[in-house]
């Protein structure tokens, strides 16, 4: 049985529209306009215990809001899920023991006192028995290098550090199913790769299902199989990363270095220019003419140096953000699975 099952979830939001001044002021205390904001829309998938899956899509796309539903901070308007077999926006008790969540723009952690009184809080709110608490907590310490920072106070901790608290904080009570919103944020790549780094290796450990939104790639690839990509409230795509770019279509990009500057418009009959500069040159071409392509370019230019490339994943994904809703998103992401 899948860990997360969600069928059609949506979320509308109402607000008011609000033009400046006090005359409006004075209206819209009689007469407002109401207007409806679509956050979420029939956005469907399932995720199967254990995987981590990379939930992507640009600013106000809706991954923070189907986070918030599956976690049962927000009651949707309409749709289904299940977490661990529970309908989250019930919240209860038994679900909220199971599931974490951590949010790279939100604390969770008292600022004002060291991270261990706030480890105790939430050993006291999950009803973590001693034993169990001591040795979680010295394994999530070890293994994020932190045991010496416990009785510091948060707000003196660098941003990488408060960051592995607040994942220490959300993992005490050894949660089944982890949403990580951003988890990344902010940080430098050394604490980016030491973050990836633990996470991979608590989930291999405890088979913990994830949920990760990033808008670093880095985190992406090296933590998910998976993804899903939602733009508009609506999933895009869901299969196998590494096949984002089979739902554009076929496409390589070939790579030129010049021995001497070149006219661009020569280069425009072979396919998309993607950036000249003079004596470096980048062609996007259908993957089956690279060849022949290839052996144009080498004949009739002054080519020092020719290299083929797959489009990189994060143009694939930029793309998909650009093109929106996919009318025949269900078709796409039955051949990538």
């Amino acid at each position: 049985m899948p860990a997360i099952v969600v069928k059609d979830l949506s979320k509308t939001f109402e607000y008011y529209k609000k033009e400046v001044g006090l005359r409006h002021s004075l209206t819209n205390l009689y007469a407002r306009k109401k207007l409806y904001k679509e956050a979420v829309n029939k956005v469907s998938f399932e995720i199967e215990e254990g995987e981590i899956v990379g939930f992507l899509g640009p600013n106000g796309a809706g991954k923070t809001t189907t986070l918030k539903m599956l976690s049962g901070i927000l009651y949707p308007s309409a749709g289904e899920a299940s977490v661990l077999g529970y309908n989250p926006w019930k919240r209860q008790k038994a679900f909220k023991r199971q599931f974490s969540i951590v949010m790279g723009q939100k604390n969770q952690l008292w600022w004002d006192l060291p991270a261990s009184e706030s480890f105790h809080l939430n050993k006291a709110i999950y009803e973590v028995e001693d034993n169990q608490y001591m040795r979680t907590l010295g394994e999530l310490t070890e293994l994020l290098e932190v045991r010496d920072l416990l009785n510091v106070q948060v707000r003196r901790l660098s941003l990488g550090e408060r960051m592995k608290m607040e994942l220490i904080a959300a993992l005490l009570h050894n949660p089944k199913v982890l949403f990580l919103d951003e988890p990344t944020i902010g940080l430098d790549i050394i604490s980016q790769r030491k973050i990836r780094e633990f996470l991979k290796q608590y989930n291999q450990a405890r088979r913990t299902t994830i949920i990760l939104t990033s808008h670093y790639m880095e985190d992406i690839q090296f933590l998910c199989k998976r993804t899903i990509v939602i733009n508009n409230g609506s999933v895009v795509y869901d299969g196998d990363l590494a096949r984002v770019n089979d739902t554009l279509g076929d496409r390589k990009v070939i790579k030129l270095q010049l021995e001497e500057p070149v006219e661009v418009g020569r280069f425009r009959a072979y396919g998309k220019i993607q950036s000249y500069d003079g004596i470096y040159v980048h062609i996007e071409v259908d993957r089956t003419q690279f060849k022949s392509c290839a052996q144009s370019l080498l004949a009739n230019f002054p080519v020092v140096d020719l290299t083929i490339e797959d489009i990189p994943i994060e143009e694939g994904i930029a793309r998909l953000y650009e093109r929106g809703v996919n009318t025949d998103a269900s078709t796409s992401m039955e051949n990538v699975r």
